[in-house]
């Protein structure tokens, strides 16, 4: 059995040590639960160095982000006495330090998944731990599903540790083979909660100022501000600037900083000051920052939701879930007693959800499917996910994916798709670069992926040629690093092209979001896009008045969103780039005096490239232009005759009650298909006026075939037969119910009360006199007869006394005639 090792200070982690080394010697997987500041991240890996298991296999730290990444790595290092790149270091993307003595490795989980992916074997690796996996990335998800994979195939001696403060435990202890869970509890301080409310409706920067202003004048320490995202962070430093007493240091800290700047943000302050890190989620977890005892959280997170519907990924302000408040809370206490305010009431913390939800349920999953087609799988229930990837989703992806050639008509890998899956970038972007390479355009389109994959590179400005220039002359590190980063991709691309066009920036990004090419609709600024979403871009910017741009990046979830980043993109362009993809047709609208107009249109998708005015001659178009114009006017409208409304109705009373199988003929129905039912029959109308009843009467009786008739005939005949042979409507369409309106004298002789729909709806009988006029409406005429049929007979043999009126209707013979000349007695 192997012992713990020695550490300098203890952490509440050492006391489940020897508990995990003991269970990792027994089995393969494990769960490991511990609490913020139990020290689980960087004390965890350094005990499982001396495990026999391990052998001279390395350990695998995965952290959802670069930032923890660089942090853990780092002091666990320290830990040992040495520098990152030693015993242990790190592979983030643009930035590693290891090196041939390395034998714990923290890295990203996108970087895990081209690990596995790259070697399915995980040679030299002898355990993979998931850090935060409580986050539920979608890289983190996958990545488990498939070490997993490894783990079930190939490497029984592969060992997998999930850890978290927040997790599931029994249900990944259950994804795993029934892992044992070890729980340990963290290190915190007493964390008195304020709460201070927020005045809805309003920005919430100046009330996190003043949150900042009131904690600098109340309490000591350093503070961890919690915001939605750059944008907010931007702002707030700057409602901030001079507002502040001299010896506090703002410090910006989110994703898209360089690494010195993250790093000089977590960071102890120098002696003498007292930092505010204005943070987004990236500080949640796995980051201690020394000095911390004051958290300001805004109660609000910045999450990307993917809408299948228009393949955009938008990033969506919500409330944060109790979990991730929590966590944020506890960061106050980590070194000592702290203080958290909350901008929120107290109440309110009740209705936070329980937990964020799982990314592979709401993100893109283009990059998934392509990644387990390179892994041999087109079917997801193939893998153990902790949460299945969405059906709908899924199908979504696959389709982009067979439109970029990457998978064939089954779902597996083609030579494109091997050649898209080898680059580790998403699909849409590595088609560009991958084309653009065969345009001599590979620089090119490696810029400009870099841009996309990097926020913030090259600045704000939503035209991408403007970044691309800002990226070229930019002498950061990060920039230096990101094109080193794309020189790679082009590498892996066979490409070693220096040209950059900055020109071909629109028809690059076509090659990589078709579906967002967009053309200007009239006002300045307003656009269309290629998937008949609309979009605005600042009117004042120099490419609001382009014809067609290419669109990057859009926000907002309303009809029309907000151009983050795009470029121009010529006509000529998009007719050379989708030539197979453009429609020609000719398009005919009804003016307002009912006049045909029209058009021959050559259209990308929603984009109308050209329109030419034309002769309307196509029959097709002209019955689609007529479909158009009654729907405009409604179904209600036209010109149905009595029969046909009729018919309708006992359609509608016949599926009401039991015979769903039959056609929907309502007003909304037919609405909703006219394009099936009527438009095939409109050939040689020029107008709607043109339509008459034996036209809707031919539409109908398509709709309505011999069976369907035979049924509807049985279940609700039009008509009743009388005993006097009379054939009488029914009237279906009546408020009470179907109600037959009837002389009473044809009825004689009729012992049952006439029924519908198989004899289980009885027909609302309405009796009239010999002069049409009603006398009584029964829904029993056998009780009628036995019961007030006395007094009726009573009074209408006073005012009509030429007809008979028998005492015992029953057995009389019905009649539509006076009694016989001479006959003058009852």
């Amino acid at each position: 059995m192997v012992s713990v090792p020695a550490f300098a200070a203890p952490l509440p982690i050492d006391g489940v040590l020897q508990d995990l080394l003991d269970t990792l010697d027994r089995r393969p997987n494990a769960v490991l639960v511990a609490e913020p500041g139990a020290g689980k991240t960087t004390r965890v890996p350094l005990a499982l160095l001396g495990a026999p298991w391990r052998q001279d296999g390395k350990i695998l730290v995965l952290e959802p982000r670069r930032l923890a990444a660089r942090a853990a790595a780092r002091r666990m290092a320290g830990e040992l006495g040495e520098r990152a790149g030693e015993t242990v270091g790190y592979r983030v993307r643009m930035e590693s330090k290891v090196s041939a003595r390395t034998r714990i490795e923290v890295i990203t989980e996108g970087v895990f998944t081209r690990l596995i992916l790259d070697d399915p074997e995980l040679t030299g690796v002898a355990a993979v731990l998931f850090d935060e996996f409580h986050e539920r990335s979608l890289d983190g998800d996958l990545g488990l599903a498939l070490a997993l994979d490894v783990q079930s195939a190939l490497r029984e001696d592969l060992r997998l540790l999930p850890m978290s403060a927040t997790l599931d435990a029994a249900a990944i202890s259950t994804l795993l083979g029934d892992a044992p869970v070890i729980e340990s509890k963290g290190r915190s301080f007493p964390v008195e909660t304020r709460y201070l409310g927020r005045t809805p409706n309003t920005r919430i920067e100046p009330q996190v100022a003043r949150a900042i202003q009131q904690s600098i004048a109340a309490d000591g320490g350093s503070l961890l501000v919690f915001l939605p995202g750059q944008g907010e962070i931007r702002r707030t430093a700057d409602l901030l600037a001079g507002k502040v007493p001299g010896n506090c240091v703002i410090a910006p800290l989110y994703g898209g900083l360089d690494a010195r700047a993250q790093d000089e943000a977590i960071r102890p302050a120098r002696p003498g000051t007292r930092k505010i890190v204005l943070a987004s989620a990236i500080a949640q977890t796995s980051l201690t920052i020394e000095g911390v005892r004051v958290v300001i959280d805004s109660g609000l997170a910045r999450v990307p939701r993917y809408e299948p519907q228009t393949g955009l990924t938008r990033l969506e302000t919500v409330r944060v879930s109790r979990a991730s408040a929590d966590q944020r809370r506890g960061r106050a206490g980590r070194t000592e007693a702290g203080v958290c305010y909350r901008l929120w009431d107290e109440a309110q913390t009740v209705a936070l959800p329980q937990s964020e939800t799982p990314e592979i349920l709401e993100a893109d999953l283009t990059g998934l499917v392509l990644d387990l087609a390179a892994w041999g799988t087109c079917d997801p229930d193939s893998l153990c996910f902790a949460d299945p990837p969405p059906r709908a989703a899924w199908a979504e992806a696959r389709a982009l994916l067979q439109d970029l050639h990457a998978l064939d008509a089954t779902g597996r890998l083609t030579e494109q798709g091997k050649a898209l899956a080898d680059l580790p970038l998403h699909p849409r972007l590595a088609h560009m670069v991958l084309e653009g390479v065969k345009q001599n355009l590979g620089h090119t389109a490696a810029l400009i992926a870099l841009l996309l994959s990097e926020p913030g590179l090259g600045g704000r400005d939503p035209d991408i040629r403007v970044r691309l220039q800002a990226l070229r002359h930019d002498k950061s590190q990060r920039a230096k690093d990101g094109r080193t980063l794309a020189e790679r991709w082009l590498k892996q691309a066979r490409d070693s092209g220096r040209e950059v066009d900055i020109e071909s920036a629109g028809m690059l990004l076509a090659l990589a979001y078709p579906d967002r090419i967009a053309q200007a609709r009239g006002q300045t600024g307003r656009f269309r896009l290629a998937n008949g979403r609309g979009a605005e871009l600042e009117p004042s910017h120099g490419l609001a008045a382009e014809p067609f741009l290419t669109v990057a990046d859009i926000q907002g979830k309303a009809a029309s969103g907000r151009i983050q980043l795009c470029a121009p993109i010529t006509r000529a362009e998009i007719e050379e780039l989708f030539a197979p993809d453009i429609a020609e047709e000719e398009e005919v609208q009804l003016t307002g005096d009912g006049a045909l107009k029209a058009r021959r249109v050559r259209r990308y998708k929603a984009v109308e490239l050209q329109a030419v005015p034309v002769k309307a001659s196509d029959p097709e178009a002209i019955a689609r232009a007529l479909t158009a114009e009654i729907r405009r006017r409604g179904v209600a409208r036209l010109p149905w005759n009595k029969d046909q409304e009729r018919l309708r109705r006992r359609v509608a009373y016949t599926r009401h009650n039991g015979a769903a199988d039959l056609p929907d003929l309502s007003d909304g129905a037919l609405t909703e298909s006219l394009e099936t039912w009527l438009e095939p029959f409109l050939a040689g109308c020029t107008s709607v006026s043109a339509i008459d009843a034996g036209l809707l009467g031919t539409a109908l009786s398509a709709l309505l075939p011999y069976d369907a008739t035979a049924q509807l005939d049985a279940l609700a005949p039009s008509h009743f037969t009388a005993p006097t042979g009379s054939r009488v409507p029914i009237d279906y369409g009546a408020a009470a119910g179907p109600t037959l309106s009837i002389r009473v004298q044809e009825l004689f002789g009729l012992k049952d009360h006439p029924s519908v729909c198989g004899g289980r709806l009885p027909l609302i009988l309405e009796l009239l006199s010999p002069a049409q006029r009603p006398i009584q409406i029964t829904r029993d005429l056998p009780g009628f007869w036995a019961g007030s049929w006395s007094d009726v007979k009573a009074d209408m043999k006073g005012r009509y006394p030429r007809h008979l009126w028998p005492d015992d209707p029953t057995v009389a013979e019905a009649t539509r005639r006076v009694k016989p000349r001479g006959n003058v007695r009852s």
